[in-house]
């Protein structure tokens, strides 16, 4: 046994999870028994191997280097027990210099053409696909799980419904979705709480599907669906509320203090922006390590960069947005992604005849390591709802005062 192997027999000894791996001549190393086999097509995915760079490894599965054989969800322990270090823990660069570089590349990334070809690049894969293992709404965020057994689509109607509570959408308010999607929180906010609804995506798919919606259930002239970037807004009549699901990962670090001060423009004063989507485990890396963040960098979502809540939060404050209310629905997101991963695992031989097999391969381990990653705390997801305060307390020059926000959260729960 040359060394290489014995490194990873030794590795694959000490893992809870019984794990083998055969190389290209058919020798086996690794565990008789085991519940997950890494089939290697070529000797090059040894080095990702055995420095634990899980995210390598997966890039090597899509590109067809390697196969693996077991259920996902052993496939996961397997490699959250590969990972040599916390995936949270900053880089070892100095601190300046990491904010320095990250700065200049998500300048570099979220222009708004940038920002359209990657949306278009996630997005636009196949509407087909999506179907597969979304919910009938297609909703691609956090459900809520508001009872335990809940089976997803309910899970995502809760999800809306919850949305709208916390905004106290009311008949006739104009209400403004940045990044809706397929629709879902659009056409729930106006078909159960009667509010005129305006959406704006850069996905060309989406824009077609939500637009053959509204046609088909009569909603022309209360919902409208733009292809629009959100810096094209025209801020002349503001919005009562505003809904982000999902949207801030996409606009990037040094764009933010841009994003929130366009949202306070648009926001009536005394009016409540929804800001909602994932945030870092960690409070100063600006991905996930052992390669993964490298992974969903380059067959997922280009462009996303991890910000944790605290930094959200900080940005939005900046921007003079008061943050009224906090929820971390992490353990959501979590089961959300699992039932995606088990909706796509039941369907892989027509989802690969939709999308193809390097796509399907590249979504079968990231909708399952982000499920694992929500689990283990590597990232979170935060609802923040925050107001655009009035300023209006006896004349007074108040930088903030007044929103419809209520003393209490009672509202949202009866």
């Amino acid at each position: 046994m040359n060394p290489i192997e014995h490194l990873i027999e030794r590795k694959f000894s000490n893992l809870q999870t019984g794990a083998a791996v055969v190389l290209p001549g058919g020798r086996r190393l690794g565990a008789a028994d085991a519940s997950v086999t890494l089939t290697l097509k070529e000797l090059s995915p040894l080095a990702h191997l055995v420095a634990g760079q899980v995210g390598l490894l997966a890039g090597d599965y899509v590109e067809g280097r390697i196969d693996i054989d077991g259920t996902m969800r052993d496939v996961m322990a397997v490699a959250a027990q590969m990972i040599p270090a916390d995936p949270t823990a900053a880089g070892t660069a100095s601190s300046w210099w990491r904010t320095l570089l990250s700065h200049a590349k998500s300048v570099g990334h979220h222009s708004a053409e940038a920002d359209a070809r990657q949306v278009q690049f996630h997005y636009d894969v196949s509407d087909d696909f999506y179907a597969l293992w979304l919910d009938p709404r297609r909703v691609y965020s956090c459900a809520y799980y508001r009872e335990a057994g809940m089976p997803l689509a309910h899970a995502q109607e809760a999800k809306l419904d919850h949305v709208c509570r916390k905004l106290m959408l009311r008949e006739g308010e104009r209400f403004l979705d940045i990044g809706a999607g397929w629709g879902g929180l659009l056409l729930w906010a106006a078909e159960h709480y009667g509010v005129k609804a305006t959406g704006i995506t850069l996905s060309k798919n989406q824009h077609e599907h939500v637009n053959r919606l509204i046609a088909e259930r009569g909603l022309q002239g209360r919902v409208q669906m733009q292809l629009l970037d959100y810096r094209a807004l025209p801020e002349e009549e503001p919005w009562d509320k505003i809904a982000s699901i999902g949207m801030f990962e996409h606009v990037g670090r040094a764009m933010l203090p841009t994003y929130f001060a366009k949202i306070r423009r648009l926001l009536k004063p005394g009016g409540l922006l929804m800001n909602h989507g994932i945030t870092a485990g960690g409070t100063r890396n600006a991905q996930l390590g052992a390669g993964i963040g490298e992974f969903i960098e380059r067959y997922i979502f280009p462009g996303g960069e991890l910000l944790h809540v605290s930094h959200v939060l900080r940005e939005m404050a900046d921007s003079f947005l008061e943050a009224i209310d906090v929820e971390n629905l992490r353990p959501h997101y979590a089961r959300t992604l699992w039932a995606w991963s088990d909706a796509l695992e039941s369907r892989l031989s027509h989802a690969a005849e939709v999308a193809g097999d390097r796509v399907v391969r590249a979504y079968r381990l990231y909708l399952a390591g982000s499920a694992m990653s929500f689990e283990r705390g590597w990232i979170s997801l935060h609802q923040m709802l925050a107001s655009r305060p009035s300023g209006n307390v006896d004349d007074g020059p108040m930088r903030g005062a007044q929103s419809v926000f209520p003393f209490q959260r009672s509202y949202i729960y009866k």
